[in-house]
């Protein structure tokens, strides 16, 4: 019986026969790993993912965290999923072996976690949390910090967290009050507040790993006063020992619409030891690893969330029977399964070339961190407020057509497909709303070091429309041209305010477009090869690129038409 939670023939085809990840091997980092070893990851995130992510994952959306005013209760389930996980060796699985990972590819790693997500998003967010957490100190911590810190996150006993916004700021984080004072042993006093904390407070592990980003003493206003600070719940010994209670504590829970199983926190604290990271003023920098990281974790969430919810609408259009073909006006004729209507299967193809195409982003991202490089480095800069929006938006809108195939059933809560929606419409606001992805993206990603990050993007789109059937790749080629001249346009009268007017359209252009192409690659991919699995894939292709494509010229007609209404606009005629 297939998997309800993902694809495992998509996930092959993708590294296997599309990426080529076997290729990796050959690098000195990856030279323990062989494709067996990677199936038989891939085997066990699947295993697990179905056996203790899945179960609970309705539970603790139904029975969400408490806060009795003393500690915080999470369902069992939680703490021993997390558990099973951790003793996979997957939370460090692309770590160095000096710190006890597997120096596993990211691409193969992040298709294993994949799993996890479509499973559990809610269960996997801690685990999500606490890498990102270790992969920022491991780069930036003394070595005193990862034995005392990252060490005990990567065995399990310790979960992280990254402390940024706060309630008056927001995503504004020029706007952070949060203040570190400097005391004379070399640690800081943290004191200040800090909001939407995701895994802020629990009970799962010994202790939680926050870190801070907060304004030391004397720092300027903006974001370069911005220093960085491993602030513990717990005050913790040099030997990773767990001592008593540090000066962080928990205001409140915010309870979402979506990721119910995950606390999220409104944290206080008042005169916390905190251990300064790096340099005094460099704090924002450094933060942008986590930051990016948890940018391209949010994005393969939502492709995951996408993805199970198309695999239950297909398994519920194949099983449900209702209504007949058009052309046939017999009543008593038996109803047909759902699949057959045409509507039904609008929603499905279009879900499945959302889904799969969001999958391909994913992986394809990830594949550029195991082949670093000054483009590849650059390619994924570019990539990156894309990797975390698109599938934010268009793999929610495959939730949404899960939904509408299950028809009345669809928004009950005896059906999965309505807690998917939920949890997948946060991923449009979590680690930057959309609207601040449109802003990175054509306020700096694409303009940087004279526009080489779009003329590398545009460069490998082009490669492989040429080598695409013409009727295919030629719109794929014209689009290219033309975003290329949308964009000296906008910034060929050097106003930003003019410029970012309408960043949110550029982004879904540049984001469709960039999907558009990895259809084709995977297109070249199945060429020569038969069977259903292929045809499917090449019938998503033609989808994308025939139904989907068409939607950038009108976006890039608006971004042409240097239109400002948005930036102009008096706020009182909005009522």
């Amino acid at each position: 019986m297939s998997s309800k939670i993902l694809s495992r023939r998509d996930l092959d085809f993708l590294l296997y026969e599309w990426l080529d990840v076997e290729a990796l091997t050959s690098r000195d980092r990856f030279a323990e790993h062989s494709r067996e070893t990677f199936d038989a990851f891939l085997d066990v995130s699947a295993q697990i993912a179905e056996r203790d992510f899945a179960p609970h994952n309705r539970r603790s959306d139904l029975e969400e965290p408490t806060f009795d005013g003393v500690r915080v209760s999470v369902i069992p389930e939680v703490a021993a999923a997390l558990k099973v996980f951790n003793e996979t060796g997957l939370l460090s699985a692309t770590m160095d072996s000096s710190v006890g990972g597997l120096q596993m590819p990211h691409v193969v790693a992040r298709a294993c976690f994949a799993w996890f997500q479509a499973a559990n998003i809610a269960t996997s967010s801690y685990s999500l949390l606490t890498a990102g957490n270790a992969n920022l100190l491991l780069t930036h911590g003394t070595s005193g910090q990862i034995d005392r810190f990252v060490r005990p996150m990567l065995d399990g006993r310790f979960t992280g967290t990254m402390c940024l916004s706060e309630p008056q700021a927001g995503s504004a984080l020029s706007d952070v009050l949060t203040r570190a004072t400097p005391v004379a042993d070399g640690t800081y006093r943290v004191t200040g507040s800090k909001m939407w904390i995701s895994g802020g407070d629990h009970e799962l592990s010994e202790t939680i790993v926050h870190l801070v980003l907060a304004r030391a003493a004397g720092a300027p206003a903006g974001v370069k006063g911005l220093s960085l600070f491993i602030v513990p719940k717990h005050h913790v010994e040099p030997d990773g020992t767990v001592g008593e209670r540090n000066g962080v504590a928990l205001s409140g829970l915010n309870h979402k619409m979506g990721y119910r199983g995950t606390t999220n926190a409104v944290l206080s604290f008042e005169d916390a030891t905190g251990y300064l990271v790096g340099e005094e003023g460099k704090g924002l920098a450094y933060m942008f690893q986590m930051m990016n990281e948890a940018r391209i974790g949010v994005g393969a969430g939502a492709v995951a969330l996408g993805y199970t919810g198309y695999l239950h609408a297909l398994d519920y259009a194949r099983e449900r029977t209702q209504g007949r073909p058009v052309a046939d006006k017999d009543p008593l004729a038996p109803p047909v399964p759902i699949v057959r209507h045409p509507d039904v299967r609008r929603m499905l193809l279009a879900s499945k070339s959302y889904v799969e195409g969001g999958m391909a982003l994913i992986l394809y991202a990830a594949k550029l961190l195991d082949e670093p490089s000054d483009e590849n480095d650059l390619l994924l800069d570019v990539l990156t407020p894309i990797v975390k929006a698109w599938p934010s938006q268009w793999c929610r809108l495959a939730n949404d057509h899960a939904i509408q195939v299950h028809g009345g059933y669809g928004y009950t809560r005896e059906y999965p497909v309505e807690q998917f929606y939920r949890d997948n419409r946060l991923n449009s606001i979590h680690e930057g709303t959309d609207g601040i992805q449109g802003l990175d993206l054509l306020g700096r990603k694409v303009v940087m070091r004279g526009g080489a990050g779009l003329q590398l993007l545009i460069g490998r789109i082009v490669t492989t429309a040429v080598a695409a059937p013409a009727d295919l790749g030629r719109p794929v080629i014209a689009l290219c041209d033309r975003l290329a001249a949308t964009t000296r346009k906008l910034w060929a009268g050097g106003d930003p305010t003019a410029a970012l007017a309408n960043s949110t359209a550029y982004l879904e252009a540049t984001g469709h477009l960039v999907i558009a192409w990895l259809w084709l690659s995977q297109l070249a991919a199945t060429e020569g090869k038969e069977g259903p699995f292929y045809e499917g894939k090449r019938l998503a292709a033609r989808y994308f690129l025939t139904h989907e494509l068409p939607r950038i010229a009108p976006l890039l007609d608006l971004l042409d038409s240097g239109d400002t209404l948005l930036a102009d606009l008096d706020d009182a005629v909005l009522g």
